[in-house]
C-alpha cells in the first residue's frame, strides 16, 4: 500500500512538473498546422531565436540554485548592458570589438546594481521574487534619469545620430547596424537554408559548461545548501547573506551579457522599452521548459525557448486565420506569457503546502505510534 502511495504521489509530481510543457506542445501542434508556415520557416525562427535568447535565460538559473526564485532583478543586468551599447555606439566602435567593449562596460555596472539588488533581497527573505519585481521598476526610474537627461549634459553624447534634438537625452531608437548579428555570421553555417549562428551557439555551450562546473564548485555546493534549507546551511558554517548577494550577482552580470547577444541580433535598441519585457518573457520561457520556482535545468532552458517562442511564432498567423485578426494571436501569447508565470506560482506553492500538509501527517502518525508503544 505503501509503495502504491509512494508510486501515486511521483507521478502526480511528475504530473505537475510536466504539465506546462505538455500543455505548450498540444497548443503548438494544434497551431503549426492552422498557420500554414513552412517547416524551414519554423526551424530557421527557432534557431535564430535560441541564438538570440538561450543566454539571456541561463542567467536565471544561478539565482533559482540558491534559493531566490525567478529573478525578476534580471532587468538591472539588461539595462546595464543598453548602457554598454549606447556608449558604445557613441564611440562609433562597431562588430565584435564594440560587443565586447559593451560587456566589459556592462560588467561593472552589472556588478553594483546586483549588489544593491541582493542586499535588499536579503531583507525579504522568502519575498524575493515580488522584491526583486519591484526593484526592477525602481532601477528602471533610475535609467530613464541616466539615458533622459544625464546622457549629453553630464555624461558627454558626441554624436548627433544619437541624442535627441534638444541637445541631451538618447533618441527613443539606437541603430546598431555596424555591429548587427556580427556574432551571429562569424562562422557562417547555412544548412539546407537553415541559417545557424555557430559562434552564438559556442558562446552558449560555454556558459552551459560553466554552469555545469559551478555547480561542482565549493562555492556552487555552499549556494545549493542556501537553496536546500538556509538555517542548515548557517549552521554548517556558510555565510547565507553572502552566497545569496553573489548568486544575484552573477545572474545580472550574466544577464547584461545576454542582453549584448540579444541586442546585436536584432540590430537596433528600442532605448527605453528594450528591457521592460526581457524579464517576464525569459522566465515565462524557462517555465514553459518545465522549470519551477526552486528547481531548473539546462535542459529546462532550450525546452522552454523551443517551445515558447514556436508559440510566439505561430500564434498570430493561427489567429488571423481563425477571426481574420493577427491581433488576437498576439494577444493570446501576451496573455498566455502572463498565464505561465501565474500558474508556476500557483503550483509551487501548492506542491509546497501539500509536502507541508504530508509532513505534518507523518509526524502526527509517529507520534501516535510512539505513543502506542508506550
Amino acid at each position: 500500500m505503501n509503495e502504491k502511495t509512494m508510486r501515486k504521489a511521483k507521478f502526480g509530481a511528475f504530473l505537475s512538473r510536466a504539465s506546462v510543457p505538455m500543455m505548450f506542445i498540444i497548443i503548438c501542434a494544434l497551431c503549426i498546422p492552422i498557420a500554414g508556415l513552412s517547416p524551414n520557416y519554423l526551424v530557421n525562427e527557432i534557431v535564430t531565436r535560441m541564438g538570440r535568447n538561450s543566454f539571456l535565460i541561463l542567467s536565471l538559473l544561478i539565482p533559482i540554485m540558491a534559493g531566490m526564485g525567478l529573478n525578476f532583478g534580471m532587468t538591472l543586468g539588461a539595462m546595464a548592458g543598453e548602457i554598454g551599447l549606447i556608449l558604445v555606439s557613441d564611440w562609433q566602435i562597431v562588430g565584435i570589438p564594440g560587443m565586447v567593449l559593451a560587456m566589459i562596460i556592462s560588467v561593472p555596472i552589472s556588478i553594483l546594481l546586483g549588489l544593491f539588488c541582493g542586499k535588499i533581497l536579503n531583507m525579504a527573505k522568502g519575498r524575493e521574487m515580488i522584491t526583486s519585481y519591484i526593484i526592477s521598476y525602481f532601477i528602471n526610474g533610475v535609467y530613464q534619469l541616466v539615458v533622459l537627461y544625464l546622457m549629453g549634459s553630464v555624461i558627454p553624447i558626441k554624436h548627433g545620430s544619437i541624442k535627441l534634438p534638444r541637445g541631451y537625452g538618447i533618441r527613443n531608437t539606437v541603430s546598431l547596424l555596424n555591429m548587427r548579428q556580427h556574432l551571429d555570421n562569424l562562422i557562417p553555417l547555412n544548412i539546407k537554408g537553415v541559417k545557424v549562428p555557430v559562434a552564438t551557439f559556442i558562446v552558449i555551450a560555454v556558459l552551459c559548461l560553466v554552469i555545469v562546473w559551478f555547480r561542482r564548485t565549493k562555492l556552487g555546493q555552499d549556494m545549493r545548501a542556501v537553496g536546500q534549507d538556509m538555517e542548515v546551511a548557517r549552521d554548517a558554517g556558510i555565510n547565507v547573506e553572502r552566497t545569496r548577494i553573489i548568486s544575484i550577482i552573477i545572474s545580472t552580470v550574466l544577464a547584461g551579457i545576454g542582453m549584448v547577444i540579444y541586442l546585436q541580433n536584432m540590430g537596433n535598441i528600442a532605448t527605453y522599452s528594450a528591457h521592460s519585457q526581457i524579464g517576464m518573457f525569459c522566465i515565462a520561457a524557462l517555465l514553459v521548459g518545465g522549470a519551477s520556482v526552486d528547481k531548473a535545468s539546462i535542459g529546462n532552458v532550450f525546452l522552454g525557448v523551443i517551445l515558447f517562442h514556436l508559440m510566439f511564432i505561430v500564434a498570430p498567423r493561427a489567429g488571423a486565420y481563425i477571426t481574420g485578426d493577427s491581433m488576437i494571436g498576439e494577444y493570446f501569447r501576451v496573455f498566455v506569457s502572463y498565464a505561465v508565470i501565474t500558474i508556476a506560482l500557483v503550483m509551487y506553492e501548492t506542491n509546497k503546502r501539500r509536502v507541508k500538509s504530508m509532513e505534518g501527517e507523518r509526524l502526527r502518525l509517529d507520534q501516535e505510534k510512539e505513543g502506542k508503544d508506550e
